[in-house]
């Protein structure tokens, strides 16, 4: 988690008895954290918010990428990991260092992972670019896969917005650049 960005945080599995027997048994389990100095140890699903959760289900997931075949008893390992929009609620050093950790995480396991962020994005081995537009009154969703300049094109509308100017492409560019030089430390 410290590699997330949750810089002095505490994290634990509460484990109780119910005191009687059901589908799951006669245990109750949840996690609880407290993510900044001073706090006490709270209830995950009371205190994490989205951002918060993203991250935290990353931690697990890298923790657990060498053990999944433990976890999958007698089926094949868990190949590819999807991300939904691991970039709710964080921006900056945080989106940076969520995308080293997916980095990483993929040269494990297959990540699948969609996003808005150009940190997230531009460490990306492979992009793909998911539009909705509207034909014959129904809305449709379109997938291609970009190339190379396509890349630094759409990481450069990330980063600027409607207006692409030659900044924000040198922007995209160095991100590319930086996630290269990431990849092959």
């Amino acid at each position: 988690l410290q590699d997330l960005n949750f810089a002095d945080v505490r994290f634990e599995a509460v484990f109780e008895q119910t005191g009687h027997f059901s589908a799951n048994g006669t245990d109750n389990m949840y996690f609880v954290i407290a993510a900044n100095p001073g706090e006490a140890l709270k209830p995950l699903s009371k205190v994490a918010s989205g951002g918060e959760l993203s991250r935290i289900m990353l931690a697990i997931k890298s923790v657990f990428a060498e053990k999944d075949h433990i976890v999958t008893a007698n089926q094949d390992d868990i190949g590819t990991l999807i991300f939904d929009e691991i970039d709710a609620g964080i921006s900056g050093r945080t989106a940076q260092r969520v995308a080293e950790k997916l980095c990483t995480l993929s040269q494990k396991r297959q990540v699948i992972c969609i996003t808005h962020l150009p940190q997230i994005a531009a460490m990306a081995d492979v992009h793909f670019m998911i539009e909705k537009s509207v034909q014959d009154n129904k809305t449709v969703t379109s997938i291609y896969r970009l190339l190379d300049t396509q890349c630094v094109e759409e990481l450069a509308r990330l980063l600027g917005g409607s207006t692409i100017t030659e900044a924000v492409r040198a922007n995209a560019q160095e991100l590319c650049h930086q996630a290269a030089a990431y990849k092959n430390k």
